[in-house]
């Protein structure tokens, strides 16, 4: 397995844990927000999809904060469905993952630019690796906040106390 296999699979396995949380989830769930400062499960699935269509999207020839992209609209109640919410989560993973397999060993020393900043190919994918499971536990924990004593454990559950 070579290392954008591996990052790929790494990412596939947070993308699950963000689906196991939704299919836990009622409709209105995905709008709850625990305080104001607190975005909803919605605000961060907008944020996630603008930013891999941004950072994925001609990957290795335009730097990847395309300027069609309105990062602070991604923070903003949209009025959207869960299945819109649902496509972009589909589509942006599917970007993602077709990006990655585009690569080669060879492009992983080539310089790409977020915002103009210089990076090789394998730290901005790495530095994806870290953004979207942080997000992705942002997922899981508000849902675990909403389904309360009715959350099924997506890994190790705490020990039963007696």
């Amino acid at each position: 397995m070579n290392y954008v296999e591996m990052i790929a699979k790494r990412m596939g396995y947070y993308k699950t844990l963000g689906e196991h949380t939704f299919s836990q989830l009622e409709p209105a769930d995905y709008f709850y927000k625990p305080n104001a400062e607190t975005n909803s499960i919605a605000i961060i699935m907008q944020h996630l999809y603008g930013n891999m269509m941004s950072r994925f999207t001609n990957l290795l020839t335009e730097d990847g904060e395309k300027s069609w992209r309105n990062r602070d609209v991604e923070f903003e109640d949209q009025d959207v469905s869960v299945s819109d919410l649902m496509d972009f989560w589909n589509t942006g993973w599917s970007t993602v993952f077709a990006a990655m397999a585009a690569l080669n060993p060879t492009d992983f020393d080539k310089t790409i630019t977020i915002r103009g900043e210089a990076f090789t190919v394998f730290d901005a994918l790495l530095r994806q690796l870290a953004h979207y499971p942080y997000h992705i536990g942002q997922i899981v924990f508000v849902g675990k906040m909403i389904k309360d004593d009715k959350w099924k454990n997506l890994s190790m559950p705490k020990p039963k106390k007696n």
